[in-house]
């Protein structure tokens, strides 16, 4: 059926079509870990590096990041989902301006991508889409978010439809059809946020 394509392309598909949890545990501390990209949406820079963290959900390891930028971002270009889940376990652990965790898929480059993202100084989730380096809101809810302590953000999208869920709870589901097709997956911080995360898992629409 695929016989026609290149073996890197052959892999690009078999890693967007199986579901898969990233705990960093196996990866080295003091860089970003092997097959993530990172950089900022807008000014400043992003600063993503594994680290030991004994209180991690899965320890020893978290990714952590700590640079302060517009939009840091951080993720995964080989995985391609269209439809499909991505979900991580987040830290606020400190932040004047912002305390937030995100994720972001159908990523196609560091200006265009959708968001939800959870902050514990404002006490909300929220879903936006970025286009052509704009963050445009699509919708804010309250919700409890304690900073220093984890939490667990999952987006689930299948064509317009999008679904957002803090610590088990369902805070939005809605229709949006700004970004279409295939794009990356990963996470997310805003500003001087310092956030870690752990558990990052991704996988097709069932």
């Amino acid at each position: 059926m695929h016989g026609w394509l290149l073996p890197a392309a052959l892999a690009a598909i078999a890693m967007s079509a199986r579901a898969e949890t990233i705990d960093f545990d196996k990866d080295p501390a003091g860089a970003l870990p092997p097959g993530w990209t990172s950089g900022v949406t807008g000014k400043g820079s992003s600063r993503w590096m594994v680290e030991a963290d004994a209180g991690a959900p899965s320890p020893p390891n978290v990714l952590r990041q700590s640079g302060s930028g517009a939009f840091p971002w951080c993720v995964r270009k080989d995985v391609q989902l269209e439809d499909g889940f991505v979900e991580v376990k987040f830290k606020p652990l400190s932040g004047r301006e912002d305390q937030a965790g995100g994720v972001v898929w159908r990523w196609k480059d560091g200006d265009n991508y959708y968001i939800a993202r959870a902050n514990a100084l404002e006490n909300n989730v929220s879903l936006y889409h970025t286009e052509n380096g704009r963050r445009k809101t699509i919708k804010y809810v309250d919700a409890p978010v304690a900073g220093s302590q984890w939490h667990t953000l999952r987006a689930e999208f299948r064509g317009t439809r999008i679904r957002v869920i803090l610590d088990g709870k369902a805070y939005m589901e809605l229709d949006d059809n700004q970004l279409k097709g295939a794009g990356a997956v990963g996470v997310w911080t805003k500003a001087d946020s310092v956030t870690a995360f752990d558990d990052f898992s991704y996988g097709p629409a069932k």
